[in-house]
C-alpha cells in the first residue's frame, strides 16, 4: 500500500487549474479584469508560488464563467483604452473557492515531484557519480535559496506577513532539502549508507546483485499505523 494514498482523499473538480483557485481569490476581494488580475499577481509576488502563465489568463477566467463560478458585472472605461470586461465571483463560485482551498491545507495529496522520481531511480548511476550530482544540485538550490531570502525580505517589508507565509514554506522547504543532500552526500562518501557495496559490485561487475534479486522475490508491505 502506498503510504501517501492513506486517510482522506481529495474531491474531484470541474477545474483544476489552481491558477483557477487563485483567480477565485482575487475575485473574492473586489471585481477586476483579468489584466488586472495578472497585475494584481505580479505586484503580490504570486509568480513565485503559483504556476502562472499570464496568456492563459483569459482562457481560466472563460472557463470559470462557463462552470458557473464567476460573472460579468461590468465594463470600465478609461479614457481612450479599449473596454475591459469587469468579472466578480459567484455565489456557487465562493463555495467552490472556499471548498477547493479548505482541501488544498487539509488534504496531503501525491504530487509526485520529480526529483523525488529521480531519486528512486538513482542506484541505476554509480555511487560516485550520484555524489557528484548530488552537489552541483547543492549549489544551485543554494543560489535558490539565497534568491528566496531576498525575495522574501522585499516581500516582507511591503507585505503583512499573512501575504508571503507561501514565500516562508518554500524557503524552509528548500533549505530543508538542502540539508537532506548535504547529510546524503556525506553518507555516500563515507560509504555508510546501507546497500552501498551491492550498489558499488553492480556498477563494477555489471551483474545484479543477488541481494536485490531476492528483494524482488519479497512482498513489502508497509503499514501506515506503526
Amino acid at each position: 500500500m502506498n503510504p501517501r494514498a492513506v486517510g482522506v482523499v481529495a474531491k474531484r473538480r470541474k477545474l483544476s487549474n489552481p491558477l483557477a483557485l487563485t483567480v477565485m481569490v482575487l475575485l473574492a476581494e473586489r471585481s477586476m479584469h483579468p489584466y488586472e488580475i495578472a497585475q494584481t499577481l505580479r505586484r503580490r509576488g504570486k509568480e513565485h508560488s503559483v504556476k502562472i502563465n499570464f496568456g492563459s489568463l483569459y482562457t481560466v477566467v472563460q472557463n470559470l464563467e462557463k462552470h458557473g463560478y464567476v460573472e460579468v458585472t461590468g465594463v470600465q472605461r478609461q479614457g481612450n483604452r479599449p473596454e475591459r470586461t469587469l468579472y466578480g465571483i459567484t455565489g456557487a463560485g465562493r463555495h467552490e473557492m472556499v471548498d477547493w482551498l479548505s482541501d488544498l491545507l487539509a488534504v496531503p495529496v501525491a504530487e509526485y515531484p520529480v526529483f523525488e522520481t529521480a531519486l528512486s531511480l538513482l542506484p541505476v548511476l554509480p555511487p560516485e557519480e550520484v555524489a557528484e550530482l548530488m552537489e552541483t544540485r547543492e549549489a544551485a538550490l543554494a543560489v535558490q535559496s539565497a534568491a528566496l531570502r531576498g525575495v522574501l525580505g522585499q516581500l516582507g517589508e511591503q507585505l503583512p506577513r499573512i501575504f508571503v507565509v507561501e514565500t516562508e514554506y518554500q524557503l524552509h522547504m528548500l533549505d530543508a532539502q538542502l540539508e537532506w543532500i548535504r547529510n546524503f552526500r556525506a553518507e555516500i562518501d563515507n560509504a555508510t549508507i546501507s546497500g552501498i557495496e551491492e550498489w558499488k559490485s553492480f556498477h563494477e561487475t555489471g551483474e545484479v546483485p543477488q541481494d536485490w534479486q531476492d528483494l524482488d522475490e519479497q512482498e513489502i508491505v508497509l503499514d501506515p499505523e506503526r
